[in-house]
């Protein structure tokens, strides 16, 4: 018996293994798929510049992104100021890398919050069906209903522009996006035999939907999070435009762009950067989002 039980315990373990291993080369195969891709390849460069500057903002920023130097007011870009002094004499490159970490941030932990809300109620909204069903998704399909840029104006307007505040607002955004995708998911997955077996076995609900249904799901998620992210700093981006994002002095692109378009007759220079710098994260974002799908998807491998 003692046996029996430890020779259990080794086919256990190896099987974990081998599970482990496959696991291992699928990813590194899908990262393969994903590098050869020509427009993935810049769409990861650019990000990869982000996450450094966002990273390492306080080695590369050459000056204090909030400190004030009216002599300084409206600077041509130079050796000091390579990009230019804002008017109240900040420097536009240290401004504009302390504003990757703000972006990234932000996008990241809004993305964040709309696909863990979404994977919760997309998946239960499939798995139960019936009356929760119709009442989650009219949920979401009402919230869908607004534009974003407008939901997003009411929700800040309503709790105000601390920087928690906004992440909690493009959460609330992006969710009835996920919530609907992995609804479709769930209810395709749950017709498989593998998960009619598994319920016919005897499986909780907890384990089909931990095991089968949202390991099975996940693929167009990861999709939908990276093209999001992009949008998410796109939002943030207006929001501060628009003077109710992250108020001063947090240096921030969509700011940043602001306060260049009210002296854009005196110093034009100072629109370009970040409004250019908005432009190449969110397109790379796009980018690696189209390849992921591509990727992950088998019917579009030939196709592209």
């Amino acid at each position: 018996m003692r046996e029996q039980e430890l020779a259990e315990a080794a086919d256990n373990e190896l099987a974990q293994q081998e599970l482990s291993w496959v696991n291992r080369s699928r990813f590194l195969q899908t990262l393969r798929e994903l590098v050869s891709v020509r427009l993935a390849k810049f769409g990861l460069a650019v990000l990869g510049i982000a996450v450094i500057a966002a990273v390492f903002s306080p080695i590369l920023a050459l000056h204090d992104p909030i400190k004030i130097n009216p002599r300084d007011s409206l600077q041509d870009p130079s050796a000091e100021y390579w990009l230019g002094a804002d008017r109240l004499g900040r420097d536009q490159l240290a401004r504009l890398i302390y504003g990757a970490r703000v972006s990234l941030v932000i996008g990241g932990a809004g993305v964040g919050i709309a696909v863990v809300a979404g994977i919760v109620i997309g998946t239960i909204s499939g798995w139960a069906g019936r009356w929760t069903d119709e009442i989650l998704m009219r949920i979401m399909d009402a919230l869908a209903a607004f534009p974003n840029i407008v939901f997003a104006l009411v929700l800040v307007a309503i709790t105000g522009g601390a920087m928690r505040n906004i992440i909690l607002v493009i959460g609330l955004v992006f969710t009835p996006a996920v919530a609907r995708l992995i609804r479709a998911q769930v209810l395709s997955v749950k017709e498989r035999d593998y998960v009619i077996a598994a319920v016919a076995l005897g499986a909780s609900p907890v384990r089909i939907i931990s095991s089968h249904l949202i390991p099975n799901s996940l693929a167009p998620v990861i999709v939908q999070a990276s093209i999001a992210f992009g949008a998410a700093i796109l939002l943030e981006a207006s929001l501060s435009f628009l003077g109710v994002g992250v108020k001063p002095p947090t240096p921030t692109w969509g700011g940043m762009l602001r306060h260049a378009f009210e002296v854009v007759d005196q110093a034009p220079w100072l629109t370009f950067t970040p409004g250019i710098t908005i432009f190449l994260v969110v397109l790379a974002f796009n980018f690696v989002g189209d390849a992921l799908r591509d990727t992950l998807d088998p019917r579009l491998r030939g196709a592209r």
